[in-house]
């Protein structure tokens, strides 16, 4: 048997595991790989596939050691619909008949006892079953040796049959390409998206991060209680809840004076002015996270503000691109300072640009600097397609990419997911490793994103009148 594990294929020579049935929703595919794989090494385990694995599919045999630790990842996906441990499976009813007669009757047997209720589901995906099929296809499976009485309200026991009919909607087959059977064990965290969505939040912004997304950064960045988490561009803190809602500590800094305090324009259609308590930590009372609300603060991403040392378990955040909220810093067009020296109490400093590639750059060195080892940096990174390959996203001595994912904004733009995990301890020289060697260097196409971004819109409305 073949296993995929954090993207190598490796040999096992035994049945170590057993195996599980994994239904996952049909939405942002690249993420899914990327938040398992992280919800597995926070839970002491590895993510490992079968041979058969397609990244693209929504059913996945994995091979989990528990079924304790079945049921902790799908506490915090947000990508997985059901999990179920798995009693058989073939590309046909026949297949899937000899494939249940093997099973372990010792695994079988306490689930089917005199006395107990149980209750089995049919789910075709891609296709739409009759009740009357469904009846058949649970008629078919009367060779199982069920001993209780079947109960569709609360049973003690629920299995389900599910057959794959592919992904291509208008060309679905007369028969499944695989079925599967198995006991079910638990559900995602599906509603979260949409118990936490932007649309029943109390503050919003122009740009606060739809739920779904927030949650899956947070899985990414491994967040968990009693952790330290920092937002170094919080904006209206969407990142900041979905990792208080697991538990972590939560802080974040902001250049907008009024966006950290909740004062100006609202975002919201048919408000013009924000209320009285619209802020972050309004959002989190919301969802009974105050408790978790370290603070938020005025400060410019491009002066670390910090302490030296290992402040944060994780670095979640979603720079501006310069395209709904512009790209500023702190300082003065007429006049550089030198970076030793300081600014006089009586300096109020100006707003100036702040190229992408710069923003970039601070970044990777306040994660590096301000990170415990092994902790994580979850970030976007705007791309124009054309351009873009893996080799411009930007590196650091003392960060390893852990994975990268797309997400489409337009037909030639789109926004990488970036996770790193901090692997070495901080150095003076690392700070400037973008100007030393190549391999650092940062990839000045960003600061020419909003323009490309803009002249695709152009083209396409010209092309639309």
């Amino acid at each position: 048997m073949v296993l995929l594990t954090d993207g190598n294929m490796a040999l096992s020579s035994g049945n170590v595991c057993r195996r599980f049935l994994l239904l996952l929703a049909q939405e942002n595919l690249e993420f899914r790989l990327p938040e398992l794989k992280s919800l597995f090494s926070l839970c002491a385990g590895q993510l490992k596939c079968e041979e058969s694995f397609d990244e693209k599919s929504p059913f996945w045999i994995l091979h989990i050691p528990s079924e304790d630790m079945a049921k902790r990842i799908m506490k915090r996906t947000v990508c997985a619909k059901s999990i179920f441990e798995l009693w058989g499976q073939g590309r046909t009813h026949e297949e899937l008949y000899n494939s249940l007669k093997n099973y372990p009757a010792d695994r079988m047997i306490p689930f089917l006892q005199c006395g107990s209720t149980y209750q089995i589901t049919v789910y075709a995906f891609n296709k739409t079953l009759t009740q009357k099929e469904r009846i058949q296809k649970i008629d078919s499976l009367d060779f199982l040796p069920f001993q209780g009485t079947v109960n569709l309200k609360n049973p003690e026991h629920v299995f389900w049959l599910l057959e794959d009919y592919g992904t291509d909607p208008n060309n679905a087959p007369e028969q499944p390409f695989s079925i599967y059977f198995g006991r079910w064990l638990a559900d995602g965290r599906r509603e979260l998206i949409n118990l936490y969505s932007v649309k029943k939040r109390h503050f919003i912004g122009n740009t606060s991060m739809d739920a779904g997304l927030a949650f899956l950064m947070a899985n990414h960045a491994k967040a968990r209680a009693n952790d330290l988490v920092f937002d170094p561009f919080v904006g209206t803190g969407s990142l900041l809840v979905a990792c208080a809602h697991f538990g972590a500590y939560v802080c974040g800094t902001d250049i907008d004076y009024n966006i950290i305090h909740g004062r100006g324009k609202a975002s919201r259609k048919n408000q013009k002015w924000r209320g009285p308590d619209e802020n972050i930590r309004a959002n989190l009372r919301q969802y009974g996270l105050e408790e978790f609300y370290v603070d938020v603060l005025v400060s410019d991403a491009s002066k670390n503000i910090w302490r030296r040392g290992k402040l944060f378990d994780a670095i979640i955040t979603d720079p501006p691109y310069g395209i709904r909220e512009s790209t500023r810093k702190t300082g003065s067009q007429k006049e550089v300072l030198k970076p030793t020296e300081e600014y006089t109490e009586s300096h109020v400093p100006v707003s100036m640009s702040y190229h992408l590639s710069d923003i970039f750059i601070d970044l990777l060195n306040l994660a590096a600097e301000n990170l415990v080892m092994n902790g994580r940096l979850v970030y976007w990174l705007p791309v124009h397609k054309l351009d873009y390959s893996e080799d411009v996203i930007p590196q650091h001595p003392c960060l390893k990419l852990i994975s990268n994912c797309e997400q489409s904004l337009t037909t030639h733009t789109s926004r990488q997911l970036i996770t790193m995990e901090k692997v070495k301890e901080f150095e003076d020289k690392d700070r400037y490793a973008h100007l030393i060697d190549a391999k650092y260097s940062p990839y000045v196409g960003h600061n020419s994103f909003r323009d490309k971004y803009f002249s695709g819109v152009m083209k396409k409305v010209s092309k639309e009148n």
